[in-house]
């Protein structure tokens, strides 16, 4: 098992996992993370250069037997409680990026949320305000 995380590394491994997990990281999608590391209060104090690494880092794990199970037990371990409504809202952020939310996406916001231990109506409300902001 892999040490344990910054919440900022569990944080980035959360948009990561969502913007991989339709096996495509889309430009937008990328753009979307790292312009959220660079503006969000959370990521305070964060190195934007090791931003790249981290991803690599990310990807390599999610692409081993059980990647996704054991990145979503590593990144629960991590994260605070008080940030995991903050890790749900930045997956729904990258899901809605590229203005599609595939299934794959939807079933990994569904484990994330159960992993989690969040309820249906905070994620529910966090998935609007999204819908909202991205709306044209």
């Amino acid at each position: 098992m892999q040490p344990s995380l910054s919440h900022h590394e569990a944080l980035i491994y959360v948009m990561v996992m969502m913007s991989a997990v339709d096996r495509e990281m889309s430009d937008d999608e990328f753009a979307r993370i790292g312009r959220l590391v660079q503006f969000l209060p959370v990521f305070d104090g964060f190195d934007e250069d090791s931003l790249v690494h981290i991803g690599h880092e990310c990807s390599a794990q999610l692409a081993a037997p059980e990647g996704l199970d054991i990145m979503l037990e590593i990144v629960r371990e991590a994260l605070p409680e008080k940030f995991h409504e903050t890790a749900y809202a930045l997956a729904v952020e990258i899901a809605a990026a590229d203005q599609r939310i595939r299934n794959e996406e939807i079933r990994l916001l569904q484990l994330l949320r159960d992993r989690l231990g969040l309820d249906k109506l905070t994620c529910a409300a966090i998935e609007r305000g999204a819908l909202a902001r991205f709306r044209r």
